[in-house]
């Protein structure tokens, strides 16, 4: 009986050549994930300069740490876990990370057209207005999908504050869906 060799996949490939400091195939691994990997890190930051940042740092890290990547799992979510960290190395850094939101600020938040109420990109745009902790929670717990502990032990806080920002997360986006209800009622 023959022996099947199990070829590598590409991602194996540009890991292990960015393991031997090969910039073509740096350049290729960061072209293949620099846009979605922006994308991931615009949930956590407000403007796609702070994005680009994020992501210029995170790609430093992958390519200082690719040997850490054993090549189990997607290489995809290795990069991803990766940036996640950095988006929160970041905002970590701007101050007022967990403020509470005024309630009187709630309505000055921005809203795109009510025709594109239920779009995905419409709801982003509502997520990105949200105060940093609660945007920071939101997309952690309903994106990333972490645990409350899990969330409490990245950002140095509790567990029950991890569950507060989520919860006045949800309310503030409810109230926001419920405003543009109204105005294309009204229309």
């Amino acid at each position: 009986m023959a022996k099947l060799f199990r070829l590598p996949t590409t991602d194996q490939r540009l890991a292990k050549q960015c393991r031997k400091g090969n910039a073509a195939a740096q350049r290729e691994l960061y072209d293949k994930y620099a846009g979605q990997m922006l994308s991931v890190s615009r949930r956590y930051v407000r403007s796609v300069e702070d994005g680009e940042e994020v992501i210029s740092n995170a790609f430093i890290k992958v390519f200082a740490k690719i040997d850490q990547y054993s090549g189990e799992g997607a290489l995809g979510g290795w990069i991803r876990r990766i940036v996640v960290n950095e988006s929160l190395n970041f905002i970590r850094y701007q101050k007022n990370l967990f403020v509470e939101a005024d309630e009187e600020n709630l309505s000055e938040i921005s809203h795109a057209d009510v025709d594109e109420q239920n779009d995905a990109e419409h709801l982003m745009q509502m997520v990105s207005g949200l105060p940093t902790g609660y945007r920071t929670v939101f997309n952690l717990y309903g994106i990333e999908g972490y645990t409350h502990k899990e969330i409490g032990e990245m950002l140095g806080i509790s567990e029950n504050t991890s569950k507060s920002q989520l919860s006045k997360a949800r309310k503030m986006l409810q109230k926001q869906l419920g405003e543009n209800e109204l105005l294309y009622k009204e229309q």
